[in-house]
């Protein structure tokens, strides 16, 4: 069969020829521009997304307005909010915001209920994928709970920095990232400036001691 989006998907190659063509003739390619909320708490799930470009960063608020991220879904993956809410009926409980331009394809609820019924392979990618979140999910519950400030800041500036070691971030963004104030994110980069680890300049952190950063996040066993 001719190649699609489907073959994007590792977990979905071992779809039968009819079942392919059902998913794609089922779906729609979308597309949204950065900073478009593509869902929030009180909204119905009626689509499953899967990401072909870009990435969407699904966070919660708090009653005092903290807001709290929880992960990414990165091209090549699905929303386990999503596929949770789809499975169990419920509304969001959380913002999926696109930190980029996206596209995705968007699965309508009966075409997700249909193959989750029947197709074993289709229902095995689903639950692969949600089952990997949900220990993503838990090793972020430990790393809040157990790990020290300054190395989940290291990991998380490791994670994020592009190919010229530059985190495009503020102290504020940076605090939504890790569930923490703004200042306290300030004193731990102004130590890690004291160290020679970083520069800073509006909104960007410059990673200028790597090697430092990536001994501080071993040494943890992070």
């Amino acid at each position: 069969m001719e190649k699609t989006w489907i073959d994007r998907f590792t977990g979905l190659s071992g779809l039968p020829n009819d079942v392919r063509a059902e998913l794609v003739a089922g779906s729609e390619v979308v597309s949204v521009p950065a900073g478009t909320q593509v869902f929030a708490p009180g909204q119905s799930a009626d689509n499953l997304l899967l990401l072909l470009d870009g990435s969407v960063r699904v966070q919660q608020k708090s009653e005092t307005g903290r807001e709290v991220f929880l992960y990414r879904v990165h091209a090549g993956e699905s929303c386990v909010l999503t596929t949770a809410c789809m499975l169990a009926f419920e509304d969001y409980s959380a913002d999926g915001i696109a930190e980029t331009d996206v596209s995705a394809v968007a699965i309508p609820r009966a075409t997700f209920d249909k193959l989750v019924a029947h197709s074993p392979v289709f229902r095995e990618f689903v639950f692969a994928a949600y089952s990997r979140r949900i220990t993503d999910l838990f090793t972020l519950i430990d790393d809040i709970v157990f790990q020290r400030m300054d190395v989940r800041l290291a990991s998380r500036l490791l994670e994020l920095a592009d190919k010229d070691d530059v985190v495009h971030a503020t102290h504020a963004v940076l605090g939504k990232e890790l569930g923490t104030a703004r200042e306290v994110i300030s004193r731990t980069l102004s130590e890690f400036h004291r160290r020679g680890w970083v520069e800073q300049s509006r909104g960007e952190v410059h990673l200028t001691g790597r090697a430092g950063l990536e001994r501080m996040v071993r040494s943890s066993g992070a």
